[in-house]
Formats: structure tokens, sequence, C-alpha cells
């Protein structure tokens, strides 16, 4: 890990208290869940969530379709989820596609990852699946997430993205350099939605009914082949049609030209995940397919559009703690903050009764659809009637709890604090980032460098360029010397 910067000057939480540690979420022993009792991190994300209105703070630019999950293979030896428990079996989803870092106003075609949320709207609650089009992510702990963002956004002074800014953070944040490797490779900006391959990113927890738990990676592949734009092709693509992702999405489903991917499924039973070789719940890696290989499970089809964009699009709330039976958390935790943050973000943002919206509603769920105690609050249109309590348990009744758990228990042990990630025999931070550089043809290299270049060789800081030189040599000898020669040729011009 880089030093860090010597100040005078101590961080505080809102009430003025110092803060101990900003790197690191309080956890239930090493490697445990995060604990509601981590003030400095509930506070941290929830003001972050409340820093912009009305748009998403992040996710701004989104566009959205609705459509089926078929299964197609069977998996129930894994998981007891319902809308997974036979092949053939049908699921409506509502889909939303989001560039990351820019506005509302943003064009689509830009280098930044790409959000890709699906929400499954099963018998047994809404499933929310929310990931990204890359299998990893910048960072891997949630407290670090307000930081990330506002070195990627534009700069409280100039109004604008800063390149100091934004390599500045990436110097300091080591574990960013696989994800660096994604963004500036020929994947960071798709063709089109249609076009890229989603992925849940973090890591799931499955259950069967017989109780054995197993955790997952989702990938979402494309029925319609990768396609990528150069940087060249972008800048050109967003300055003529800066909607050209909606516009493409939109007028293929209206064709009848039906995007769809095909989920697959990387398995590990639970048993082995203390002993992998580097630690499976860290968001800035992947499991190799050779040490568990894709699974089939089915295919997801997008064929009607939404009739009102904002309604159905920029009032879609997915939140990843919407789990169903068979379906729960792993100890990720950039899972865990998000388990809060999402939905916390969306009560903000869309009000306390955001899940009585049409899009948002468990429409599959027989009987009266969401059936529990809250009331009032604004917007409120489920509030019972004069026969219906607001409390349990009561003797009215009401509805009443399962006893059943949605997935399997996470042991914990150790004591409360904030620690780091447990470090497994082969945790590392270039690592991977190298492996993805060895991948690629000479082409793709050359391309990489160049993005890589272009965006480094603003920075002012001599420093901040020699930090994260550093980390591409780490990551790969000659992927570092090519960033570097061509990083002093473009500062030389």
């Amino acid at each position: 890990m880089s030093k860090r910067v010597l100040t005078s000057r101590i961080l505080t939480t809102e009430a003025g208290a110092p803060v101990a540690d900003n790197q690191n979420s309080a956890t239930a022993g090493v490697g445990g869940p995060l604990l509601l009792q981590d003030q400095h991190l509930l506070e941290k994300l929830a003001r972050f969530n409340r820093e912009r209105i009305p748009e998403r703070v992040v996710h701004a630019r989104g566009s959205g379709a609705y459509g089926y999950f078929e299964v197609t293979d069977d998996v129930t030896g894994f998981t007891r989820a319902d809308f997974l428990g036979a092949v053939g079996r049908r699921t409506e989803v509502f889909l939303r596609f989001s560039t990351v870092a820019d506005s509302l106003g943003g064009a689509d075609a830009v280098r930044d990852p790409r959000g890709f949320a699906v929400k499954f709207y099963t018998e047994e609650g809404n499933y929310d699946l929310v990931g990204n089009n890359t299998p990893v992510f910048f960072i891997k702990d949630p407290i670090k997430f307000p930081d990330f963002i506002h070195s990627q956004k534009r700069d409280p002074f100039t109004g604008k993205q800063e390149p100091d800014n934004v390599w500045d953070f990436w110097a300091h944040a080591p574990e960013a350099t696989h994800q660096v490797t994604w963004l500036m490779g020929d994947r960071g900006i798709p063709a089109s939605y249609r076009h890229m391959n989603g992925y849940g990113s973090h890591t799931y927890q499955w259950t069967n009914a017989e109780g054995e738990a197993f955790f997952v990676k989702y990938h979402f592949k494309t029925n319609q082949g990768v396609r990528s734009l150069s940087s060249e092709q972008a800048a050109e693509l967003a300055g003529n049609d800066p909607n050209s992702h909606q516009t493409d999405l939109l007028q293929a489903i209206e064709r009848g030209v039906n995007p769809s991917w095909t989920l697959y499924v990387q398995i590990m039973p639970a048993a082995e995940a203390a002993e992998y070789r580097f630690n499976p719940f860290d968001l800035t890696k992947v499991w190799p397919h050779s040490d568990y290989p894709l699974q089939r499970v089915g295919r997801l089809v997008l064929d009607r559009n939404p009739d009102n964009v904002f309604a159905e699009v920029e009032q879609a709330a997915f939140s990843p703690n919407n789990f169903v039976p068979g379906i729960g958390p792993s100890p990720d935790k950039m899972l865990q903050g998000r388990l809060f943050a999402y939905a916390d973000a969306h009560r903000y943002r869309l009000g306390v009764n955001h899940t009585q919206l049409p899009v948002n509603a468990p429409k599959a769920v027989p009987g009266r659809g969401a059936d529990n105690y809250g009331r009032d609050g604004f917007m409120a249109t489920r509030n019972g009637s004069r026969h219906d309590k607001n409390y349990e348990p009561n003797s009215y009744q009401g509805p009443a709890q399962t006893d059943a758990a949605l997935s399997a228990p996470l042991a914990v042990s150790g004591y409360t604090g904030a620690h780091a990630a447990p470090a497994h025999v082969k945790d590392d931070d270039f690592f991977q980032a190298g492996e993805l550089y060895r991948l690629m043809s000479e082409e793709e290299k050359s391309r990489l460098v160049a993005n890589i270049a272009g965006g480094l060789s603003q920075v002012t800081r001599d420093d901040v360029i020699e930090k994260n030189l550093a980390h591409f040599h780490a990551a790969d000898e000659d992927y570092g010397r090519r960033v570097e020669e061509a990083v002093r040729a473009l500062r030389e011009d």
C-alpha cells in the first residue's frame, strides 16, 4: 500500500470526533460481515447518497427495457430459489443499463463502466441483481466509495473532471490496477448496451433445499457478440448523437430485434472459500475459470420498451438487499456496504414508498403482493384499511413471519474493529491485472497503453505519475515500461 500523506489536519466525523481508520470498515472478526455500529461508515455512505438532487449520484444516465428470464439448465442442486426451480420457467424482468460517472445530461459513448441491473419479478418477491459490465471494480471496501466517486466526478473548483484527481486517487489505491486495465482496454467503451456482457461482479451465496451453501458469481454473456468503440470512434459518436446507446436499444426492440444474454454462474462450495489462494470476496479479483468453470443457467431476453422513461427508468430502484429464498449475501465488503447504501439512496431520492411504484412493486407475488406493517409517509398508496393493524404480532390475522431463513448463516469470529481484509496465500493487487494484460493481442496492448498515457500524461504532479507507473510495472514489466515511455513522450511534446 502507498504511504499515507503527511498532514496536520485530523479527519473527523460530522460531529467532530476524530476518525481512527478511513481505509477499512468495521467487521465482525477478520473477514466477517460489516457492523451496524460503524458510525463513520454509515454516516459517510448516508451523507454521500444525499449529495445530489434529483438525479442519481452515480448511474444517473440510464436506459432500460422489460423482458423475461428463462431457465435452460437445472441448478436446483445449488439453490432453492423458486424462479430457478424448473427448466423452462419464465420470470418477467426489468433491466437498466447506465454509465457511472457522468450526469443525466452526459453522452452514452464514453469510457466508463456500465451498470447492468436486473430486477426479477418472482413469485417470492423481487430479486435485484445489481452489477456492471466488468467482473471487477476499483476498490474493495465501501468506506472508500464516496472518495473514489469524488475523484472521478467534476472538481468543485474547476467544474470538470480533473486528471490530477482521477490519477491521484488511483495512485493511492493499488487494488484499482486490475479495473483500470479493464477500463482503459478495448472493452472500456461498448458499441451499444446490446453488445456488452453483464456481471453480478460481487460474490453471492446460493443455498439449496438441504441447506448446503455455495458462493456464486454471475456472468451474462451477450448473444449479439461483444463490440466496442475506439476512443476516436466514441468521440465522434458522442458528438453526433449523445443518446447513441439509448437510441440503439429502443430501436432494436421496436424492430423486434430483441437482445438477449446467456446467464452462466461460477459455483464455489462454501467450505472452499477460507482456503482459496486469494480472497474470493475481493471485488477487485476474478475467479479463474480453470478453478470454477462457467455453468449455464438460462437466457435473458429484452422484448418491450418502457412507455414512460421517467416513470419506468428514472424511477426504477434496484437494491442488492432484495433477495429471495435460496439467495443471499456473502462477506464481500463492497456488497455489504451496498446492502445499505442502495436502498438508502432510493429512500432519499424517491421517498420511503418508492417500492409502491409500478416498476418497483413485487407484481408477481400472489395475493396482496407486498404485505407488511409499513404505513404512511410521502406518496403512500398502500396504507391498509380499518381492519388492518400496523403492529406485529397481533390477533387480527395480519401477516406473520415464516421462521425460514432466506439463505445459510455466515460464520463469524474474532473481535470487532476496523479490520483490513484477511490475507490469503496468493492475495496480490497486481497479478490479475498482469494476467489480463498478457491475454491481450499486440494491437490491444498498444491501444491500452495509449489510453492510459493519454490521461496520465495530463497529471501535473510527478509523484502521482510515478506512483501509478509503479502499479503498472508491478502488474507486468512490459506493461509498465510501455506506459512509462508513452507518458514520457506525451509530456515532452
